[in-house]
């Protein structure tokens, strides 16, 4: 068979990767909560396997293991409810403490923008009749996500039963789809894969449990107000790549300035985060993903931002398992292998513009210890 012409083949990727973005953002209602039922269901895999090793039958063994998942869920939902009780308790003194900082606020502006009080409150006025006026617009898109959250919920535990129950067929259909001859690299895509998202998801719960526990230890020795709940929100948020933990750092500041009058609370809570995640992103989250998931930073965090545009939070949370696979299933290919050099973070010592070895496909070359020398000099 003739070989197409390689501009033709890069031309059929480059439009295999737009149709791809454009099947997302058409269809992500669709896709996510099976996406995101694919990844739960990795993830029960080993207890489900437990309880097929020990005979129990397997319909009954299924619906166990989402039982085992939805009490998790409810555990956390009730901890979490059980914060934003206690801080809806204290709503006499936030108003107190935000009518503090707003004197402070207000006080500063007045000495270095020259704005009376009753300007300020002019231009909250005015602010705050826009917003009435578009309250119709907000109300109505929020009913829109609080129906489309309760439909993914309701969706989520149908598609993990029917996952596990179909689960041997949709491998049957994998391999099927490819020549018998491609059948060992499949098998070995598949259980790399496999690995990769148990390690990747159950990392992610070790590192709400640890984070929350931890961060909120040291706030509450410290003395600061819903220490809990600043710690769980963080903890959560932080799942999002990136962007998570800076809207975990603003909600953190936001609720302490609520909760307490003094402002060193606000800057003991900002070193306290920046400590834990320190300590997350360079001790503790490298020895427990290990090295299960090698995507560069740049690679990730466009993906976080395609996936927050086509899908939401959701997308932005599932961007990496979904890159990772990508480059699981390339590094398995001859046609597509140069797409997983570009997801990973092997970066070359040399310059392709200098060195033509490093220009080889699958080729990683990296300085000698003369050239690092030669270099340094």
């Amino acid at each position: 068979m003739k070989q197409l012409p390689l501009t033709v083949k890069r031309s059929i990727e480059l439009l295999g990767l737009c149709l791809l973005i454009a099947l997302f953002s058409v269809a992500n209602s669709i896709i996510m909560p099976l996406l995101m039922a694919f990844f739960i269901s990795l993830m029960l895999l080993p207890l489900f396997r437990f309880l097929r090793k020990i005979r129990i039958p397997e319909l009954i063994a299924i619906i166990l293991v989402i039982l085992t998942a939805a009490l998790i869920i409810i555990a956390i939902l009730a901890f979490f409810s059980l914060q934003i009780a206690s801080l809806v308790n204290d709503f006499p003194q936030l108003e107190k403490n935000l009518n503090i900082h707003w004197t402070t606020l207000s006080n500063w502006i007045n000495r270095n923008l020259n704005l009376s009080a009753d300007q300020q409150i002019k231009v909250l006025q005015e602010q705050g009749s826009k917003l009435v006026n578009n309250a119709g617009s907000y109300l109505s898109g929020a009913a829109v996500s609080v129906t489309g959250v309760f439909v993914f919920m309701g969706l989520l535990p149908i598609y993990v039963f029917l996952i596990l129950f179909y689960k041997n067929l949709l491998l049957r259909f994998v391999f099927l789809w490819f020549n018998r001859d491609d059948h060992p690299q499949v098998e070995s895509a598949l259980r790399e894969t496999e690995v990769m998202v148990k390690s990747y998801l159950m990392g992610l719960v070790i590192q709400v449990t640890y984070m929350t526990i931890m961060l909120g230890g040291i706030l509450m020795i410290i003395g600061i107000k819903h220490a809990m709940l600043i710690a769980i929100i963080f903890a959560i948020l932080n799942l999002i790549p990136y962007v998570g933990a800076l809207i975990g750092n603003v909600i953190g500041v936001l609720l302490t300035l609520t909760s307490s009058s003094e402002l060193w609370h606000v800057f003991a809570v900002l070193i306290v985060i920046a400590v834990v995640q320190f300590l997350d992103n360079n001790i503790l989250m490298p020895r427990i993903l290990g090295s299960k998931v090698k995507i560069n930073a740049l690679v990730s965090i466009i993906g976080v931002i395609i996936g927050g545009t086509l899908a939401g939070v959701s997308g932005m949370f599932l961007s990496l398992p979904m890159i990772a696979i990508l480059k699981i299933i390339f590094d398995h290919t001859t046609d597509f292998r140069h797409w997983g050099i570009l997801l990973g973070d092997e970066r070359p010592g040399l310059s392709p513009m200098t060195n033509p070895a490093v220009r080889l496909r699958n080729r990683h070359v990296r300085k000698t210890d003369a050239e690092e020398e030669e270099e340094e000099a």
